[in-house]
């Protein structure tokens, strides 16, 4: 009996001793997941230091943005498509060019309407456009362009535009924040922000003139010609080009560079660049012992044009430059880019090292010799005296009419567009249907040519399966 109670309350303390565990379980479990929850559903507020630092810069890209923005434009262009894929079978024995549109960008120089742009935008363009920020479309023309930076100068005529302030690019730091603005895609004023990622590059291949500034801004088709700027809201690049296999590499023509090829565009419609006739390669651990001099401090020279001007400095092939105008040589990049930044027919001081013993030389520069610019399409293509819309009209022929669907819709196409002529400027292409002209539904050629009567027609054209206005003008 008394084994059998110390049994029984032996048994009942384990019970009561393992409901308590038991609880004491379930309320820790329960604490735990509310825990959780609670980590879930709040979030932890970063500390007040940073989130005023990131109010800040947020607030300093606002700003750059909206100072900026006055003197940016973009730029409109429309190019001869001579693939011309959307002809109608009917005319593809009777093929006539075509125009497509593309845009870029460009940065306001001066208040009466000159416009920096890329080269590239407007070398290959039949009409230029320039929209600006407050709403106004002006017709631009070039003014000049130089190749070999990849810039070139429009002009509009116009009064009253915001200049763009330009910053020294020479004191722009590897790391600094900058902002870039532009018509990517023709989304115009399009605001990207990152940082320099580099200065000084070159060796590209993809402008006879290379230095740029290197942004992980997001660039893209569009912004060419817009401008890269600092945080104080000055212009320190022009957007130019970005690496297409890479990710976030876009290049920028630096604004010392731009400034220089700019005011001699305006000035003279081409630029004359200072030479001093070398030819030069970068200096190896190899060579730099061969010469007797130190490794990457300097450049080789391996020619000299004769009569050039580092011929009248006695320089010859096997001189090892380390100075240029007082400034440090460590590559060809550095050379090229001191002598360029030097007027025709300065003379400056040259460092140079010849077998192991230092000299120093001063040459003039001369004028380099620059490939001509051909006229672009606007300014070698003008429209013919009294030409009208530049449009000529056919029936459509009715088995056309039944298979393109337009029974009932249309009697009348574009068979011809003049070249830059107001229709062609406005991208009316061979092929296209006249579903109404003026007021008149289905009109025939008859009634195209009354509704443009008075100097400006509207039209309502079809391609392929896409029906849009166009309005133009004589």
């Amino acid at each position: 009996m008394r084994t059998s109670a110390r049994l029984r309350t032996f048994g009942l303390s384990f019970v009561l001793a393992l409901g308590a565990a038991t609880s004491l379980a379930t309320t820790a479990l329960a604490e735990t997941q509310q825990a959780r929850e609670a980590a879930r559903t709040t979030t932890t507020a970063p500390p007040p230091e940073k989130v005023l630092k990131a109010k800040e810069l947020s607030e300093a890209v606002i700003a750059v943005a909206e100072r900026v923005s006055p003197s940016v434009v973009q730029v409109d262009v429309t190019v001869r498509d001579e693939s011309n894929e959307s002809v109608p079978w009917w005319l593809r024995s009777r093929r006539s060019d075509s125009v497509v549109h593309g845009n870029g960008s460009g940065v306001i120089l001066s208040s009466d309407g000159y416009v920096l742009t890329n080269n590239h935008v407007v070398e290959d363009a039949i009409t230029i456009t320039v929209r600006t920020k407050d709403g106004r479309s002006m017709s631009a023309r070039v003014k000049g362009r130089d190749p070999a930076t990849d810039l070139a100068i429009i002009k509009v005529d116009a009064t009253g535009l915001t200049a763009a302030r330009f910053g020294d690019s020479d004191a722009a730091r590897v790391g600094e924040w900058v902002v870039a603005e532009g018509s990517p895609f023709g989304l115009s004023y399009s605001v990207t922000t990152g940082v320099v990622s580099a200065k000084g590059r070159g060796g590209l291949g993809m402008n006879a003139v290379e230095d740029y500034l290197q942004t992980d801004a997001s660039i893209n088709p569009g912004n060419s010609g817009g401008p890269l700027v600092n945080l104080q809201g000055e212009v320190i690049g022009i957007n130019t080009m970005i690496v297409g296999r890479g990710s976030g590499i876009g290049f920028a023509v630096p604004s010392n560079m731009a400034k220089r090829v700019a005011e001699q565009l305006i000035k003279n419609g081409r630029v004359q660049r200072a030479w001093l006739g070398v030819g030069v390669q970068d200096l190896t651990p190899e060579l730099a012992k061969a010469l007797g001099a130190k490794a990457y401090d300097g450049v080789l020279i391996n020619d000299v044009a004769p009569g050039g001007a580092a011929a009248m400095a006695r320089i010859a092939p096997g001189d090892v430059v380390t100075k240029i105008a007082g400034k440090p040589v460590r590559d060809s990049q550095d050379l090229i880019r001191e002598v360029i930044n030097h007027d025709v027919g300065s003379t400056i001081p040259i460092e140079v090292v010849r077998g192991g013993k230092t000299y120093a030389t001063n040459a003039t520069l001369s004028a380099r010799q620059e490939p001509p610019v051909k006229p672009t399409p606007s300014e070698e293509v003008k429209a013919p005296a009294n030409v009208g819309f530049g449009i000529t009209m056919k029936p459509i022929p009715e088995e056309a009419l039944k298979k393109y669907g337009l029974v009932g819709k249309a009697q009348t196409y574009i068979s011809y567009v003049e070249p830059n002529s107001p229709a062609d400027r406005a991208g009316i292409q061979p092929g296209d249907a006249i579903l109404e002209a003026g007021s008149a539904e289905k009109p025939s050629p008859e009634q195209v040519k009354n509704a443009g009567a008075k100097g400006s027609l509207l039209l309502l054209l079809q391609r392929r399966d896409a029906h849009f206005y166009v309005a133009i003008t004589k």
